[in-house]
């Protein structure tokens, strides 16, 4: 679990247009990254088209959007094109890069209990310091972060 003022975990994840893209390879950015539970899902689909409508705000500030979800890459290539969404997807299939910021966990539905992705959202800083951070987030609200990032 991370708190604000840590550095934020590294990692080094297959994006789906298969090049390998590292947290520490934006140092000098702010990044807006975020961690979904499956892609195309309604609820992911909203949390990625909220982002995709400001993210022409987020690039005029040069902030870096990073969406994490453990489906394989080939899933990311349909979501994206699909939803057009111009930011990057990593997948993180044995959800270890979720579980180092927090993101993996218990989770209920239906009366059942087991383990996934918690929907949450980070706001890192240019020097690679966590500035905010929220779990259990609704799929819209990750966009109003990203915009609150540009006025850290």
């Amino acid at each position: 679990m991370v708190e604000i003022g840590d550095l934020a975990p590294d990692f080094a994840l297959m994006a789906d247009d298969g090049t390998e893209v590292s947290l520490s390879d934006f140092r000098g950015k702010q990044v807006a990254l975020y961690f979904y539970p499956k892609a195309d899902t309604p609820g992911c689909t909203r949390q990625a088209c909220a982002i995709r409508d400001v993210y022409p705000q987020l690039e005029e500030e040069d902030v870096v959007v990073i969406g994490i979800s453990p489906d394989p890459p080939k899933k990311l290539v349909k979501f994206r094109a699909k939803h057009n969404l111009p930011f990057i997807l990593l997948s993180d299939p044995d959800h270890a890069v979720a579980a180092a910021y927090g993101a993996w966990g218990e989770k209920k539905m239906y009366g059942k209990t087991y383990e996934g992705i918690i929907r949450s959202h980070f706001a890192i800083d240019a020097q690679g310091r966590v500035a905010e951070f929220k779990f259990k987030v609704k799929p819209e609200t990750t966009a109003d972060l990203a915009i609150r990032l540009i006025q850290l």
